[in-house]
């Protein structure tokens, strides 16, 4: 597993030469949001579609 330090590395070095401080941002902000959701999904946080579709189906009647 890599450490914060490292992410942020991997991504700065992916970024284009022209890139801004909110490219920067918008990138980290997206590898934030993957970390976790792989992290839930190895935890077994996750819900599948089917299940999702039933909530919402029973929700809305």
């Amino acid at each position: 597993m890599q450490t914060v330090k490292q992410i942020i590395q991997d991504v700065v070095d992916h970024l284009p030469e022209q890139a801004t401080f909110d490219d920067a941002m918008y990138a980290l902000y997206v590898r934030q949001k993957l970390e976790r959701s792989l992290q839930a999904a190895e935890e077994g946080k996750i819900t599948s579609q089917e299940e999702m579709e039933k909530r919402y189906l029973n929700h809305a009647r």
